[in-house]
């Protein structure tokens, strides 16, 4: 059983859970549930290293702790990669890119950054009522962060969190999702025995207690909270934070659309529909499971769609030749299973899939729900599940029409035949980032977050490193 990381120190907890292995049912080990006396010895932790360290001012040091991390990481990566698997159910493929390899790169990259980035910004000389003054920006780090992380990619979430907050100078209490905490104690692990990152600066700690949570968002003494999650959790985040004002990040839900163009080829677009709504099973909060398409080809795409779906292999996770594994849970089968049920009691029609496997673990197979309305609950709510909504449309500002009748903003894509017809579609879009014509935005250099009820800030980039400061302005006289 691997261990809470408190304060520097490994330690146990008078309560464990079972993590399981969704594509077996079958469990792979226990981790520790942390207490609401250990979060809060986390947050103090973190607090005092943040108060009485150097670790916020020295950026040389810093930069040399992310290294070793990333060394560390990479030297650990093969032992990572078996366990994501098991405990999340990713794919063998996808673990070579945005479940394990990309995230231990974005480690480097906030090293690098944070060597170069300056946290100085000259104003020059301004007078005012007779007087010159010289006036500067420093960059200072927000301070203690609660870092709080979904289930669905907790490696990418996690370091994508805790490699610009490090970089900033801020300190952290990471804490990992109730369905995959094995993968996460094992970031608190490495940052243990393999860095030199200061005792207090990265707690790890998992647990699926309301009141461990409420101690993280709610505490005094933290000063930011970065939640990636569902809506309605980020909602009661933005809540709680309130009442101490704290800064907040909040990367939620999606319900993003594939636009299909008139122009656009038939066949190229089923197959990025298919692979892209099979991607981890839709545990994906950007991936884009309504597919608009022009109303004359819609029964022709919602066939094609289904026909490519029925070639992807599904199953073990550790097969190289897998596609699509299982979802996270039976619970989590349970929801995807009841809103293809009463999309179909509204009226949608069943092209494919839409019945639960027989057998262990928790699959479910790539479903398409065509002559979908959209404003059903299938074309608003996110399902997070391999369940793909089409919905006909009548040209191309109906198509944008359709893609923006959501409370969500967080991604989207386009296909045409026409570059420049695609862009200007995809920039009438009301998301954080657009696919066109199938160009990859993912990047540790790439911002990513959401419109409107998909979140609030971006992470990643250059801009996922300032969430983490503060901005102080200093003036002083200036000499004459």
């Amino acid at each position: 059983m691997k261990g809470l990381l408190i304060d520097g120190q490994l330690v146990e907890s008078p309560r464990t859970s079972v993590s399981i292995n969704p594509a077996t049912g079958e469990p792979i080990g226990e981790a520790p549930d942390a207490t609401v006396e250990q979060a809060e010895a986390a947050v103090l932790a973190a607090r005092t290293a943040f108060d009485t360290t150097t670790w916020g001012t020295d950026v040389e040091f810093r930069v040399r702790c992310l290294n070793q991390l990333h060394d560390a990481l990479v030297k650990h990566r093969e032992e990572l990669r078996e366990l994501t698997i098991a405990e999340c159910g990713h794919p063998r493929q996808i673990t070579y890119h945005a479940a394990l390899d990309a995230p231990i790169g974005m480690v480097k990259y906030y090293a690098d950054l944070a060597a170069s980035y300056s946290f100085t910004e000259e104003l020059g000389v301004a007078e005012m009522m007779g007087r010159k003054s010289r006036r500067w920006v420093e960059k200072e780090p927000a301070g203690v962060v609660s870092a709080i992380i979904p289930y669905n990619y907790p490696t990418q979430i996690a370091l994508a969190k805790l490699a610009p907050a490090l970089a900033a100078g801020c300190t952290v209490v990471l804490k990992g999702a109730p369905d995959t905490p094995l993968i996460t104690l094992a970031l608190g692990e490495i940052i243990a025995n393999e860095t030199d990152i200061p005792p207090g600066v990265v707690n790890v700690i998992t647990s699926p207690s309301v009141e461990v949570a409420e101690v993280l968002t709610s505490h005094p003494a933290v000063d930011m909270i970065s939640f990636t999650g569902s809506t309605p959790t980020g909602r009661r985040i933005m809540e709680v934070a309130s009442r101490t004002v704290k800064k907040v990040f909040l990367e939620l839900g999606g319900k993003s659309a594939l636009i299909m163009l008139d122009d656009a080829n038939a066949e190229i677009t089923a197959l990025v529909a298919a692979m892209t709504i099979s991607s981890h099973a839709g545990q994906g909060c950007a991936i884009t499971s309504r597919l608009l398409v022009p109303r004359d080809q819609h029964d022709n795409v919602a066939g094609l769609v289904a026909s490519m779906l029925g070639n992807l292999k599904v199953g073990d996770p550790a097969d190289p030749d897998t596609v699509m594994g299982p979802l996270i849970s039976e619970k989590q089968r349970d929801k995807v299973h009841g809103l293809v049920e009463r999309a179909v009691a509204a009226g949608a029609t069943l092209v494919c899939g839409g019945q639960k496997p027989d057998g262990p673990g928790f699959f479910y197979p790539g479903t398409v729900l065509s002559n979908v309305d959209p404003d059903s609950e299938i074309a608003q709510e996110e399902v997070f599940g391999p369940v793909l909504a089409v919905i006909p449309h009548d040209g191309d500002d109906h198509a944008v029409e359709i893609a923006n009748n959501s409370i969500f903003g967080l991604s989207g894509s386009v296909l045409s035949n026409d570059n420049d017809r695609a862009i200007a579609i995809g920039r009438r879009i009301r998301t954080g980032t657009v696919s066109v014509n199938g160009g990859m935005w993912y990047g540790a250099d790439s911002p990513f977050g959401g419109y409107r009820q998909s979140g609030i800030g971006r992470e990643m980039g250059v801009p996922g490193l300032e969430e983490f400061l503060e901005r102080k302005t200093l003036a002083v006289p200036a000499d004459e």
